[in-house]
């Protein structure tokens, strides 16, 4: 875990692929507890220390995950996530180059709990929730690419499922038709960059997580410096 950002009201931090950022049926720590004992120690706190979820990251995700440590930003940015004012920037790498260089990316997806995955429709199907993106091809290696992807609406898997709907599904998500999985069991999907009002004091929050340390993500950095 790394500390962006850090005042009164919330704390910004970057996680890893493979953290899960609350707890969930496997029992492993997630990233609100590790971050809750951070604040207890860093502040010499007694007691429990408040750290409320507005929003969470696929486990297989890298990037910015924001956390609130006062009841009243939890209230305010739930509904900044709702309601979509928190600009949210992805980075994707895919094998497969996108027919157009930049577009809006607009489907129906249906959520499936069994499979813990989500199918994407053209048109409005029975129980589909719409799910909006753009995306824009900022660069290019001999066998990969490097999409941004400016999130609009908050579905399930909806980065992964609407980019493999386009036909470049993200390298090592097995889930939406990557070949083969990556090493570490990450998918190359990483939370980039936020940028939002403060819920308390509204300044401008601006902030950027750095990319994951593997070569391949490396390579593109010069390119990430410049988003």
């Amino acid at each position: 875990m790394r500390v962006l950002y850090e005042d009164n009201h919330i704390i910004i931090v970057s996680k890893r692929a493979g953290e899960i950022v609350q707890g969930d049926k496997t029992g492993d720590v997630p990233l609100s507890d590790t971050v809750a004992a951070y604040l207890k120690d860093k502040y010499s706190k007694p007691g429990n220390v408040f750290v409320g979820v507005p929003h969470r990251l696929d486990r297989p995700v890298s990037g910015v995950v924001v956390l609130a440590k006062t009841s009243k930003a939890l209230s305010r940015l739930n509904e900044m996530f709702r309601v979509g004012s928190v600009d949210k920037r992805y980075l994707a790498i895919v094998k497969n180059k996108p027919k157009e260089p930049e577009g809006k990316l607009e489907n129906w997806l249906v959520r499936n709990e069994k499979q813990n995955r989500s199918y994407a429709y053209d048109k409005e199907v029975p129980g589909s929730k719409k799910a909006v993106l753009n995306y824009k091809l900022v660069a290019s290696s001999t066998n990969y690419h490097l999409i941004e992807v400016e999130l609009l609406t908050g579905r399930h898997h909806q980065i992964r499922c609407q980019l493999a709907r386009m036909g470049c599904p993200i390298k090592g998500d097995l889930k939406y038709g990557a070949e083969r999985s990556n090493p570490d069991g990450s998918i190359s999907l990483h939370a980039f960059h936020v940028t939002f009002e403060h819920p308390v004091s509204h300044e401008m929050i601006d902030v950027k997580a750095p990319l994951p340390e593997d070569s391949l993500w490396q390579s593109f950095r010069d390119v990430a410096d410049k988003l």
